[in-house]
């Protein structure tokens, strides 16, 4: 059997076993073969130049039990290998924190709202920073920024110290143990979140593999609301505070942009442009949130 053939065995094996899949992939396949490749402890990337090579029959053995535990757990794969990538850059992750997949990092890496920033961007404050994935590569985006990393979770932030370390970005990133601004001193230039925002309904009918993960880091009603919004009502509220004249902040919302308007009507908001869209990600400055 060759890398390709265990490829695709086990791709068939999850579309039959119905795993749900997001966390870094989005297909069968693509999870297949990032398990398969991470098993036989191949590059990710080169899949081209390895498909044809023989396997033996103990590493065949060996990633048959990896793909059992994906689908008899429902963990998402990156559990499993206790890594994400995020634009090209591995982090660790374990169940102590989400596994990373904001699309802001696609906008710090492709400059999505660099036309807000500029020379007076000094102080960049990751909130809900989770394994610390987006302080980091906004550490690596903006050379001259020192970062604060915040999350109310000291789990999570035990998760992003091993990052910033693993990058060697001590010197930096700042952890700081805060229920949303509360413990971080401010003011910042740029503030990116990717906070809990999934409504009550949402919740409802997540997959297995997103309910591996911390609620906390998921659930936006903590407050009592079924919209989602709580934590970011919250946020808005004392976000002005915090940020410069000249700030802006860069929130995710993921699918929930209509929960989002229908709480904040007379909020006016630029959506920024994903690979998803231009309905996952908004950009407020600090004089709109101030105006609201």
């Amino acid at each position: 059997m060759t890398v390709a053939d265990l490829i695709a065995h086990h791709a068939a094996h999850l579309t039959q076993a119905g795993v749900a899949f997001g966390h870094g992939t989005t297909n069968a396949f693509d999870e297949a073969a990032w398990l398969v490749l991470w098993k036989l402890g191949l590059p990710l990337d080169e899949l081209d130049s390895v498909a044809n090579r023989p396997v033996a029959q103990v590493d065949i053995a060996q990633a048959a039990m990896l793909f059992e535990a994906r689908i008899s757990t429902r963990k998402p794969a990156a559990y499993l290998t206790q890594e994400a990538w995020l634009q090209g850059v591995p982090f660790y992750v374990d169940e102590r924190s989400i596994v990373p997949r904001s699309f802001i990092a696609e906008l710090i890496a492709d400059g999505g709202f660099d036309y807000w920033l500029g020379p007076q961007t000094q102080r960049v404050l990751d909130l809900c920073t989770g394994n610390g994935s987006l302080a980091v590569l906004a550490a690596m985006a903006w050379p001259d920024v020192q970062v604060d990393a915040a999350d109310l979770s000291a789990d999570a932030l035990a998760v992003a110290r091993i990052n910033v370390a693993k990058h060697d970005l001590q010197t930096r990133i700042t952890l700081i143990e805060s229920d949303g601004l509360a413990q971080c001193p401010g003011p910042y230039d740029l503030i990116i979140c990717n906070p809990p925002y999934v409504s009550a309904a949402s919740m409802a009918t997540l997959p297995a593999e997103y309910r591996a993960e911390p609620a906390l880091a998921l659930d936006g009603n903590a407050a009592g609301s079924t919209d989602g919004m709580d934590f970011i009502r919250t946020l808005l509220a004392v976000a002005p505070t915090h940020m410069t004249h000249e700030a802006v902040l860069v929130l995710e919302i993921g699918n929930e942009r209509e929960h989002f308007e229908a709480a904040f009507p007379t909020l006016e908001a630029i959506w920024l442009e994903t690979s998803a869209g231009e309905d996952q990600v908004v950009l407020l400055t600090r004089e709109t949130i101030a105006q609201r």
